[in-house]
C-alpha cells in the first residue's frame, strides 16, 4: 500500500511540473494572423442555369396516323424541307380520290344546270314558261356553283393532309431528339405531338439562368460572364449578358428573374442541357489595399470589444484587430468591393504588411478534458 501511494505521489509531481512548462513555454502564439497587402478584388455574382441552343424547334404532326418510315435520327444535320419521317399514306390517298371524285360530280351538275338555264331563258323569252319557274331553275345553278366550291375545299383540304403526312424539317439544324419510331401512332386530336426537337445552329447557344433580386440590379446587357461546366471542370469558358426577362419567378416568397447569357460554342463541346455554374463580374478593382475577409470576421472575447462597439455600429464601417505586442487592437475601416478571399480597404489606419488576427489557437489542454486521479 504505501508503494501505491509513493507512485501516485510522484505521477502527480511529473503531471503537474508538465502542465506548468507547457503553460510557460516561451514564444508560444495564441492568433493566426494574415498581412494585409495590395492586389486584385473581383466582386462577382454566382448563379446556375442550363445551356440550351438559341433556336430550338418542336417539329410535330398536323393530322393523325401510324409513323410509316423514319428518314432522321439523333444528331443528324438537316436543311430546311428535309424529309423526317412519314405517315402511312393509304387512308389520306383514299380521302383525296373520294374529294377528286365529288369535285367531277360537282362539275357535271354545274354543267346540267347550265344548261338547263340556257333553255328556260329561251322558253321565257317564247312565254312558254313563267318567270318564276325560271328563278327556281336559277337558284338550281347558283347551288350547283355552292356545292361545286364545297368540293374543290375539300379537294384542297385533302391534298394538304396528304401532305402533312410527310414530315418536313422547318429549318436546317441537328436533330436534338426523336420522339417516335416506325409503327407508332400518333394522334393530333387535341395538341400536336412533338415528334422531333431541332437545334437551329449549336455554334451560338445560351444560358438560362435565375438571378436572385438582390443581385438583378447590378447586372446590365453586354456584361462580361464566366462560368464552367461539370464535364470541363478545369476549362473556364466565357459569354455576355444578352437579355433580362422582365418575367419574374416566385417560389416561397422568394423572387428571382431569368437572365439569358450569349454563349459561343465554335468548337462543339458544350452540349444542350448541361449545368452551367455562372459568375457574373460586377466590379474589378486592381492593385488596391485589401484583408482578408477572415479578419473581419473574427471577434475577439466581448470584453475586448467595448472600444470598437461604436465603430463598428456605423454605417459602412466595419473592424478588424491588429496585433499588436500580442495584444488584438481594433482598428474601423472601412470597405469597398468583396470576393470569396479578400475585401477592399477604403479608408482606415490599415497599411500594407499589417498582420491582422484571422483567428484564435486554442490551447489543447485548455480544450480537451483534464486528469483526473482517484486515490484508492
Amino acid at each position: 500500500m504505501r508503494l501505491y501511494t509513493v507512485v501516485a505521489a510522484l505521477l502527480l509531481a511529473a503531471v503537474g511540473v508538465w502542465y506548468w512548462k507547457a503553460g510557460t513555454e516561451p514564444g508560444q502564439e495564441h492568433y493566426k494572423t494574415q498581412a494585409a497587402d495590395h492586389g486584385e478584388v473581383v466582386q462577382n455574382i454566382s448563379a446556375n442555369g442550363t445551356l440550351n441552343p438559341v433556336v430550338l424547334v418542336n417539329v410535330g404532326t398536323q393530322v393523325s396516323g401510324t409513323v410509316f418510315k423514319l428518314l432522321a435520327d439523333f444528331n443528324d444535320r438537316v436543311e430546311a424541307g428535309h424529309i423526317l419521317a412519314e405517315l402511312d399514306p393509304a387512308l389520306f390517298q383514299a380521302q383525296l380520290q373520294q374529294a377528286q371524285a365529288n369535285v367531277v360530280n360537282a362539275r357535271t351538275a354545274l354543267k346540267l344546270a347550265n344548261n338547263k338555264m340556257t333553255r328556260n331563258r329561251a322558253l321565257v323569252e317564247q312565254g312558254f314558261i313563267s318567270p318564276e319557274a325560271l328563278d327556281a331553275v336559277e337558284q338550281q345553278l347558283e347551288t350547283a356553283r355552292a356545292q361545286l366550291a364545297v368540293s374543290e375545299a375539300q379537294l384542297a383540304r385533302d391534298r394538304t393532309n396528304l401532305n402533312y403526312s410527310v414530315i418536313r424539317s422547318p429549318i436546317s439544324g441537328v436533330v436534338i431528339a426523336r420522339n417516335v419510331d416506325i409503327g407508332q401512332t400518333v394522334a393530333a386530336s387535341f395538341q400536336t405531338p412533338t415528334l422531333f426537337q431541332i437545334a437551329k445552329d449549336l455554334r451560338h447557344m445560351q444560358i438560362d439562368t435565375n438571378v436572385a433580386e438582390a443581385d438583378i440590379g447590378q447586372l446590365h446587357l453586354g456584361q462580361p460572364v464566366s462560368f464552367t461546366v461539370d464535364a470541363f471542370q478545369e476549362r473556364e469558358f466565357t459569354g455576355t449578358v444578352k437579355q433580362v426577362r422582365l418575367n419574374p419567378t416566385i417560389q416561397h416568397n422568394v423572387v428571382s428573374y431569368n437572365v439569358v447569357v450569349a454563349v459561343t460554342n465554335d468548337d462543339g463541346v458544350l452540349l444542350p442541357g448541361m449545368t452551367a455554374n455562372v459568375r457574373f463580374t460586377v466590379k474589378h478593382k486592381k492593385d488596391v489595399l485589401r484583408v482578408p475577409n477572415a479578419a473581419l470576421r473574427y471577434k475577439p472575447p466581448e470584453a475586448d470589444t467595448n472600444s470598437a462597439t461604436t465603430a463598428a455600429g456605423q454605417p459602412g464601417k466595419r473592424v478588424v484587430y491588429r496585433l499588436e505586442a500580442g495584444k488584438p487592437i481594433p482598428i474601423s475601416v472601412k470597405t469597398g468591393i468583396a470576393d470569396n478571399n479578400f475585401t477592399e480597404i477604403l479608408q482606415g489606419e490599415i497599411k500594407e504588411g499589417d498582420k491582422l488576427i484571422t483567428r484564435e489557437i486554442v490551447d489543447k489542454e485548455k480544450s480537451g478534458s483534464k486528469l483526473r486521479f482517484r486515490m484508492f
